[in-house]
């Protein structure tokens, strides 16, 4: 395993249908392992289309009872949230299985590989991966990608969660999540830092993580617009650095003349003297940061410039990343996983660039998030929702467990509308969605966002459809 060489090797991923896991089971399937999994959300009878493509890649699923964790030479792997009393953690334990954490046996991969390219940074990270997985694909260098999101450019009928892409070439791009300090497993050859912001852990913290991490590059892509980023960076050699900003003139890449449309945007690039338009098929001033990060990590990696644009410009988005999913009536339908205050606002912003009221339904996700959140979220919505937009929350998503509800949306909703705005707490997510197309009037944007809940793709999808039927 130390030489990234998994073939024959047996896996067994306890939640194989995590955002994490399903494209590391994927990525463990392309090259030869033999891979088995179970996952809470089939033992309740939970979206079971992911689990049908998981079967159809040759995978076998057992219920998360212990029954498919039997032979010592199984490496059992599961992220850092699956508690030790979980049965088939006990039965791991019992026969001796050797245990893996998931960011353990990515960074393994990873760090075997010919070219590393690790993508950081507390929000942008799955869309700058996807943008580079487009690059490095069209430009015929056959990536390896891990995902947390499904790639709209390499989902098709046959492979409906493109969450990883399997390839024989050099590169290994993946995600690098900062949250449970597994980012220090990785050694990146090129390292993209997108922005540094207080979501999981301390911002000294933080800093020390992602300051280790771009110092492990060869060359280092980093957001010179986000304070904390770019003083991480001064602490370089200017030759490993590439700086990429919307405004600062002294970058390596700066992105200027901004020209925004309501799920698009064009600029123009300007690089070591050169300038070239860029059309971008996602929409937002954010997305033009990912895609100067994008095309600094493609260039980093030995692409020329015009290849690395051309590629970027193919790129049609993540599922749930502002996807829109039709209209009905003048009435526009967006999914999106926004779930902290950065995200959200970004979201928001974005479908404000352009006239019509928003809509926003928004399921926190978990009451833990919740309670550290709740001022941050509360000041983010007062500040970013105009005077006529409807926010919408529903109760937290809740998966069993104990949990400890201290705050809850209802007090969310309390706290924004003494702010001002207008929020309303309907518990149950299926009236909330009801109210949401009941108020819908021609012009107007809804917006469904949220993590940790796969079918929140599925209640927009239903609303699509509810806005048709009116």
């Amino acid at each position: 395993m130390h030489d990234g060489n998994v073939s024959g090797q047996r896996f067994f991923l306890v939640g194989i249908g995590g955002s994490g896991m399903m494209p590391l089971a994927m990525i463990l399937r392309g090259r030869g392992a033999i891979v088995a999994g179970s996952d809470r959300g089939l033992d309740q009878g939970r979206v079971t289309p992911k689990f049908d493509g998981l079967r159809a890649l040759g995978v076998e699923l057992f219920a998360q009872d212990g029954s498919g964790v039997t032979a010592p030479d199984q490496i059992v792997v599961a992220s850092a949230a699956v508690e030790e009393t979980v049965a088939d953690m006990v039965a791991a334990t019992r026969i001796g299985c050797r245990r893996m954490s998931r960011a353990e046996l990515n960074a393994a991969l990873f760090n075997a590989a010919v070219q590393p390219i690790g993508v950081a940074g507390t929000s942008g990270k799955s869309t700058v991966t996807g943008m580079i997985a487009t690059i490095l694909h069209h430009a015929g260098r056959d990536p390896t990608v891990m995902n947390g999101a499904v790639m709209k450019d390499f989902a098709s009928a046959d492979r409906p969660f493109a969450s990883a892409l399997v390839g024989q070439g050099d590169p290994y791009v993946s995600e690098v999540d900062e949250s449970d300090g597994s980012i220090a497993l990785y050694r990146p050859q090129v390292a993209v830092l997108n922005n540094v912001s207080l979501d999981h852990k301390s911002l000294d913290e933080l800093n020390r993580l992602f300051g280790d991490f771009i110092g492990h590059a060869r060359v280092a892509v980093v957001n010179a617009d986000n304070a904390d980023a770019a003083r991480l960076a001064m602490a370089l050699p200017p030759g490993r650095v590439t700086r990429f900003s919307l405004t600062d003139t002294s970058a390596d890449l700066l992105a200027t003349d901004l020209d925004a449309a309501p799920f698009a945007i064009r600029f123009t690039l300007v690089a070591g003297g050169q300038r070239t338009p860029v059309a971008l098929g996602v929409p937002g001033r954010h997305n033009v940061a990912n895609a100067l990060a994008a095309i600094g990590a493609a260039v980093a990696a030995g692409l020329p410039l015009e290849q690395a644009v051309a590629g970027v410009e193919r790129f049609t988005g993540l599922r749930r990343r502002f996807d829109f999913l039709g209209e009905a009536g003048s009435i526009a339908v967006i999914d999106d996983f926004g779930h902290n205050p950065d995200k959200i606002a970004a979201t928001l912003d974005t479908l404000h660039a352009f006239p019509g009221r928003v809509i926003a339904l928004f399921q926190p996700h978990g009451y833990g998030p919740l309670k550290v959140m709740r001022a941050e979220l509360a000041a983010m919505f007062a500040t970013h929702l105009h005077a006529d937009d409807l926010l919408v929350l529903p109760d937290p998503v809740y998966q069993g467990g104990t949990v400890a509800r201290e705050v809850t949306s209802a007090d969310v909703v309390q706290d924004v509308t003494l702010a001002g705005g207008h929020a309303l707490h309907i518990p149950d997510r299926a009236a909330a969605a009801a109210h949401c197309v009941a108020q819908a009037r021609p012009g107007d944007r809804i917006v469904v966002m949220g993590a940790r809940d796969d079918t929140l793709s599925l209640l927009a999808a239903e609303m699509v459809e509810r806005l048709r039927d009116r």
